[in-house]
């Protein structure tokens, strides 16, 4: 099975020849993006569900990725949700988080697991509660080791938010600013917005201006760690310099919104969650605890690409897709499958959401027209979330809508 999900991503990657220099960067991507990239996921749930507008008879279909925003959409009460993804560690994370769900006592473990997550007494409660219910699949993946020789549960005793593609980077991030004098944990002791701005400009922003941050920015592989490949690079590049680009979103990270209310901020410049202390996707919070708890057995979770999955599926079948960013790695043929397949499974009144690295949607141009004339784009709504999108890394946030006609 993980050899089946390799040749999907290579296919969905790989666009040169092989010993090019695109053609080695693709490579040298698929090659990072075997293991686990995301231990949590990078776009925010509440603009997600505030799109989406979930019903009680929705069945929303969405990639997996970290699984914190298909929890997440739990307490919007669909009638189900089908998580997919290519990344058999992303699907064990998943399961793992569903199983830990209705499988540990209460709360207070959940939040100790998945919160702080980097308690010992997280792998006494893996293996007293949650590995009796996991599947043997899962069960064999956390319970084998990392390229470290340790066993991967034990990243639940260390830190998991300090693991994975884009821990590691967020890790390299904070050692160039150490390099420069910079501690970017100095964010956090601000107290206001004004704050977090004086903090921003007067020790995070000039490390931007350095001669080696410029050159290593320009270079697609530093930027593996957020899961971007090499075409997705050049779509958040556009005709600026990568190291402007960069700047200018984690200014937005830094100063656009009050880091009491932004998770997102906390990780990056804390890398966890502040002791489980601090601001928390929905799902961790306790206040929705239960809801997550009684509704996890809605979520079926696939090894399988998207567009693939949908061709399973009756024609009206689906009521909310959510495609994250990976729309930016796909040709012409691949985006046409996709929505030919999204167009045919829509139920009326149907929602897709989506995100780009660049500001605008990518879809005219390169979806067939007649197609794409189903479904109205609601570009103001989309510029609203794009603005209020606390993740802060994407260039534009996307909604369309199945036209009743």
């Amino acid at each position: 099975m993980a050899s089946v999900a390799h040749r999907n991503i290579t296919r969905a990657v790989h666009r040169h020849r092989r010993l090019s220099k695109q053609g080695l960067l693709e490579r040298a991507f698929t090659f990072a993006f075997r293991g686990l990239v995301y231990a949590q996921i990078w776009e925010d749930p509440d603009v997600d569900m505030e799109a989406l507008a979930i019903t009680p008879d929705s069945h929303v279909v969405t990639i997996a990725s970290g699984g914190c925003n298909v929890l997440s959409y739990l307490t919007a009460d669909p009638a189900r949700i089908t998580a997919v993804d290519l990344n058999t560690a992303h699907i064990a994370l998943n399961r793992l988080k569903l199983a830990a769900a209705g499988a540990l006592p209460d709360h207070d473990a959940f939040h100790r697991f998945f919160a702080r997550a980097d308690c010992r007494e997280n792998v006494s409660a893996y293996r007293q509660f949650v590995a009796p219910v996991l599947d043997d699949a899962t069960r064999r993946y956390w319970e084998g080791r990392d390229f470290t020789g340790r066993r991967r549960i034990g990243g639940f005793a260390r830190g998991i938010y300090k693991h994975g593609l884009l821990g590691r980077f967020i890790g390299a991030a904070h050692l160039l600013a150490r390099l420069h004098g910079v501690n970017p944990r100095r964010m956090l002791d601000a107290q206001s917005l004004d704050e977090q701005r004086a903090i921003f400009e007067a020790e995070l922003a000039p490390v931007f201006d350095s001669a080696f941050t410029r050159w290593l920015t320009s270079q697609p592989a530093s930027l593996f760690g957020l899961g971007i490949p090499p075409a997705q690079y050049e779509a958040l590049a556009g005709d600026e310099r990568m190291d402007s680009v960069l700047k200018a979103r984690l200014e937005k990270l830094a100063c656009g919104f009050d880091l009491k209310d932004n998770y997102f901020a906390v990780q990056a410049f804390g890398r966890g969650y502040a002791g489980g202390e601090g601001p928390l996707p929905p799902y961790l919070q306790a206040g929705n605890h239960q809801a997550v708890v009684e509704r996890a057995g809605r979520v079926d979770v696939r090894h399988v690409n998207f567009t693939d999955f949908l061709a399973s599926q009756e024609a009206g079948s689906v009521d909310r897709y959510v495609l994250l960013d990976a729309q930016d790695w796909m040709d012409d043929a691949q985006l046409n499958a996709l929505w030919a397949q999204i167009t045919r499974t829509a139920r009326r009144g149907a929602r897709v959401l989506f995100r780009t690295a660049g500001e605008p949607s990518i879809l005219p141009g390169r979806v067939d027209d007649a197609m794409l004339s189903r479904w109205d784009y609601r570009a103001e709504e989309s510029l609203d979330l794009t603005a209020r999108d606390r993740s802060a890394i994407y260039g534009g946030v996307h909604l369309y809508v199945r036209k009743d006609a």
